[in-house]
């Protein structure tokens, strides 16, 4: 179905990638554009977000380039306020940017807690905070937060700042969702599970004893016998952004090859 957002103005949050490859932002960012929508894409690095810049617009897509820290109020304010200088509304928001850290409450630092949490949380918030009035001024508008299986379930390795700020953002999700249902704007939550992304290289590696171990084993876990792809993550964001799920909010999506279902974890 082509033009599944056709004429939509979508703001992704993250729209770069956090190395080389296929983030989640990235892709969904490219996704929509190829399905109609105008892309307002924002990241903290720039080159990363001109990566994205140069696929779309090779491919006749309509994107603008801001860039911006999620976490400052500040910025937040005046990237919402330049998409809708430029576009003149916001009908997908899409916040995809989110860190971990390995360790639990013991190992890690007040630092590393207060920073995952403003990264995966606190930027939410500041985002939500500015773009739902203007969906409440032009009657309506779709939300698509992205939290992860950790914030239902333990994985095997301990980021206890990553599961709690998840964990935040489901819960974040559901209660905008029921505070707006009225208003027609749409709030839902992804749940990616063991998906192979830049992400997971630099802080999760070490934690499995080496890049091609944590590959194997990560595999191994899933019922489908293998991870995911950002692709899978952006066409499940596709999903919930469009017409198809006008009648879903307040819910979450999980995409992971069936790994919350099972009983007990391969080895």
């Amino acid at each position: 179905m082509p033009g599944r957002l056709a004429g939509r103005i979508a703001m992704v949050i993250g729209a770069g990638s956090s190395g080389p490859g296929w983030g989640n932002g990235k892709a969904t960012s490219v996704l929509f554009a190829r399905e109609g929508a105008k892309v307002f894409g924002v990241d903290r690095n720039p080159s990363a977000l001109e990566e994205t810049a140069a696929i779309i617009r090779g491919e006749g897509g309509d994107f603008t380039a801001h860039t911006a820290n999620v976490v400052e109020a500040d910025e937040v304010g005046a990237m919402v306020q330049a998409c809708i200088d430029t576009h003149g509304r916001i009908d997908v928001l899409h916040n995809n940017v989110g860190i971990a850290k390995v360790g639990g409450p013991v190992e890690q630092s007040e630092a590393e807690w207060d920073l995952v949490m403003d990264v995966n949380v606190k930027s939410m918030f500041l985002t939500c905070k500015h773009v739902l009035p203007q969906m409440v001024d032009q009657g309506g508008g779709s939300i698509v937060n992205i939290a992860s299986i950790a914030g239902i379930r333990f994985l095997g390795i301990p980021y206890v700042s990553y599961a709690a700020s998840k964990a935040a953002v489901i819960q974040f999700t559901k209660a905008i969702a029921l505070e707006y249902a009225d208003r027609k704007i749409r709030a839902n939550s992804i749940l990616p599970g063991l998906m192979d992304t830049p992400m997971i290289y630099d802080p999760l590696a070490d934690a499995y004893g080496g890049q091609r171990k944590m590959i194997d084993s990560r595999n191994r876990m899933v019922p489908m016998g293998h991870m995911g792809t950002a692709w899978d993550v952006a066409h499940a964001a596709l999903f919930l952004a469009s017409d198809e799920a006008k009648y879903i909010t307040a819910t979450e999506l999980v995409v992971d090859g069936g790994l919350t279902a099972q009983v007990g974890r391969p080895g």
